[in-house]
């Protein structure tokens, strides 16, 4: 069921809603794409609400400025009471993890449960930065021409689509199904609001570099489920700082690269599934 969540200031979110028990939220990354949360949603319908949502500029949801964590906070803050009766569980996936713990931060009476997923941890990017674009560049050798060639240049819709593909190939484990993977991932494909990345980008380095995320982490009350996906080519060694910094955490590795539910279903399934019901 879609639904449009009115915002603090008035805007409208996009928001849909599947499966039936108590509620999931989802956050998804980017930052600047839209939710793509089909096929966890899915899996997880018979066990949760699972409730999605696109953030403002992005996707389905309308611009309304600005792009801030503030208002990203704001507007998630909106989503969740929607669901109902607060806590609810959150699970933020890769960019989406940041917003999600720092969710959970501001309105801690909300979250009973915090899912952090594929997250870069709260080291300063340069710590782990090269050796991400040097996994990168390693698994885009089979479309380099194609992608460099994209890359370089003012492109089509449709072109814009099929640079998003090649460079999401490095995101699955296995190279004869990555650029499979990635086609779903990319349908639909909503595009990138390129403004709303930048600004992210920028606030979550200040909120990062500064060594505030690290610190603010150690004050996090709700217990929180690490998915890691082995093979993903962000270097896991830079969430084990923010392992170490949470009071309740628990921390499973799957066999999988970015996406882990669309390499390992079942297993991500279940990690979420037994940590919110047992946790609770």
């Amino acid at each position: 069921m879609v639904e449009m969540v009115r915002a603090d200031d008035g805007l409208t979110l996009w928001t849909r809603r599947t499966g039936d028990g108590s509620p999931l939220v989802m956050c998804h990354g980017g930052p600047g794409l839209w939710d793509y949360f089909d096929e966890p949603a899915a899996l997880l319908a018979g066990d949760f609400s699972v409730v999605r949502w696109d953030q403002r500029g992005c996707g389905r949801s309308p611009f309304g400025g600005p792009y801030s964590m503030e208002q990203n906070l704001a507007d998630l803050h909106a989503v969740v009471r929607s669901t109902g009766p607060a806590p609810v569980a959150v699970l933020g996936h890769s960019w989406g993890g940041l917003l999600a713990l720092r969710y959970a931060l501001a309105h801690p009476d909300h979250v009973s449960h915090l899912v952090y997923v594929s997250g870069v941890g709260v080291d300063p990017a340069a710590t782990w930065k090269a050796d991400y674009r040097a996994g990168l560049a390693a698994r885009l050798v089979p479309y380099q021409a194609r992608y460099d060639e994209l890359n370089g240049r003012e492109r089509s819709p449709e072109e814009d689509r099929e640079l998003a593909v090649l460079q999401w190939t490095a995101d699955f484990a296995d190279p004869a199904t990555a650029l499979e993977l990635a086609e779903r991932a990319a349908t639909p494909f909503l595009g990138v609001n390129l403004a709303y990345h930048a600004a992210m980008s920028r606030q979550t380095a200040a909120y990062v570099d500064s060594g505030t995320a690290l610190a603010a982490a150690a004050t996090v009350r709700a217990p929180v489920l690490i998915i890691d996906g082995e093979h993903d080519i962000r270097p896991r060694r830079s969430v084990d700082s923010l392992a170490r910094a949470l009071p309740q955490v628990t921390r499973i590795s799957l066999d999988a690269g970015h996406l882990p539910w669309a390499e390992q279903p079942a297993a991500f399934a279940a990690a979420v599934r037994d940590f919110v019901h047992d946790r609770r």
